[in-house]
């Protein structure tokens, strides 16, 4: 089987290259030309554990190809996945012109029956837009193609993306015709030899499922840092609140762990464009609105925790601090709604120096920000004459440090946690005042 992905960013490169190591023949689509000649000298654009192995095996292998043409391959193709941008617009809505003008090109060029995949997070009805303008250019051709869509939403964790696409706890796929279903299931039977785990379903539920899952996930975490701040002013300790809850079946254990904001390409973005989607429609999503709300909230909660050690903002003018952590989460190099963003902008107006170290998303910092901050070789040289420690990504190597080498680096022993990976008592056998998120 062959088939095409247009887009070349997380999601595309992620599902090319594991549909091309279970023996498809993909070719990988992106307008960018920069993009595709770094990835034909074998140069991968984004930090995924695993990727680039793969890359560079499937496509030695001969069955994974870069291009920067649609057109040339797209009657050569059972299949073409639209994996491209869909970045919110100021009203929080997705913004589908890249979307269309996949569908625009196909539209223009197709000569035979294919499937159109919508592999991109975008609302419900999407997929009726992309069928209607693929038509709108074959009328104005005046030609009669047969050809389906189909929704295949990605599940993908940032940090374990490869994993979770050749292993996937469920592949979603939302089709109008027999002809796509039978299409799709031999597509995804490499992928379901141990366990049948693809789920068809009609086209808006497929499209519905994606921002469902990604909103229940950030009501989860936002309904456990609000507990958390309610735990700080009670006495309680929320990581005894999270063993309870989640030890009852109904709830569970995952997300419930509190902290200081999440972020990155999907939690963000879909939330405000689910809400979005809503009110377009006449309806409040109530608890969704309160979870952005807790969330953008919760993003300051060290800053406000190191303004109350220090009694105001004005006493943070000239401090040094040390900050652990860039990327949104551990194992990537993602920075898109980091927390660590929010915070650099607080502490630089607030005019504190800031000394960073983050094992891989150091170079993405300084594409966002430039120089605004200093740039560190490890952990213990971002402590160096601190008045602060902030933790605010929980990379392995952050667990379990030499505090006693930490202490005498540092101006002020001060540590802010904000993922809750430390140990009070060792904290203070070393001589730190610590403090955590809900404790």
């Amino acid at each position: 089987m062959k088939i095409a992905v247009v887009g070349t960013g997380y999601v595309g490169l992620v599902t090319g290259t594991c549909f091309s190591e279970m023996g498809v023949h993909v070719t990988c689509v992106d307008v960018d030309q920069n993009k595709i000649d770094a990835l034909n000298q074998g140069i991968i654009p984004i930090y995924e554990p695993g990727l680039e192995t793969l890359v560079h095996k499937n496509v030695k292998s001969g069955r994974l190809h870069f291009t920067n043409s649609l057109e040339n391959v797209l009657n050569e193709v059972d299949i073409v996945f639209s994996a491209v941008g869909t970045p919110p617009d100021e009203d929080g809505s997705a913004d589908l012109k890249y979307v269309l003008e996949v569908a625009r090109t196909i539209g223009r060029n197709l000569k035979k029956y294919i499937v159109v995949v919508t592999k991109s997070t975008v609302p419900v009805g999407t997929a009726q837009k992309v069928k209607a303008v693929i038509q709108e250019e074959l009328q104005r051709r005046g030609v009669d193609i047969e050809f389906d869509v189909a929704s295949n939403p990605e599940f993908l964790k940032e940090g374990n993306a490869v994993k979770d696409f050749m292993s996937p706890d469920r592949v979603v796929v939302g089709v109008e015709s027999e002809r796509a279903r039978k299409l799709m299931a031999r597509l995804y039977k490499p992928f379901m030899i141990m366990s049948d785990r693809l789920i068809f379903t009609d086209i808006p539920s497929a499209e519905m499922i994606k921002y469902a899952a990604n909103s229940m996930l950030a009501t989860r975490i936002s309904f456990m840092n609000d507990i958390a701040n309610l735990c700080e002013l009670v006495g309680a300790d929320v990581n005894m609140v999270r063993k309870g809850i989640g030890s009852d079946t109904r709830i569970g254990k995952k997300f419930l762990y509190a902290g200081c904001g999440y972020g990155g390409s999907c939690f963000p973005k879909d939330v405000k464009a689910l809400i979005k989607t809503a009110a377009d429609l006449g309806y409040p999503m109530r608890v969704l609105q309160a979870v952005e709300e807790v969330n953008n909230d919760q993003k300051v909660v060290l800053y406000r925790k190191i303004v109350n050690y220090y009694g105001s903002e004005e006493a943070l003018k000239g401090k040094t601090v040390g900050m652990w952590g860039l990327a949104f989460k551990p194992e990537t190099d993602d920075m898109r709604e980091s927390t660590a963003l929010v915070m650099i902008d607080k502490l630089l107006a607030a005019g504190c120096q800031i000394r960073v170290y983050d094992p891989v998303a150091m170079e993405e910092c300084k594409r966002r920000i430039g120089d605004a901050v200093t740039y560190c070789r490890d952990m213990y040289d971002a402590v160096l004459d601190a008045d602060a420690l902030l933790l605010l990504t929980e990379w392995k190597e952050f667990r379990l440090p030499g505090w006693g080498v930490i202490r005498k680096a540092m101006k002020q022993p001060l540590v802010i946690d904000g993922r809750n990976i430390f140990d009070t008592e060792e904290l203070d056998e070393n001589g730190f005042e610590y403090h955590c998120i809900g404790k």
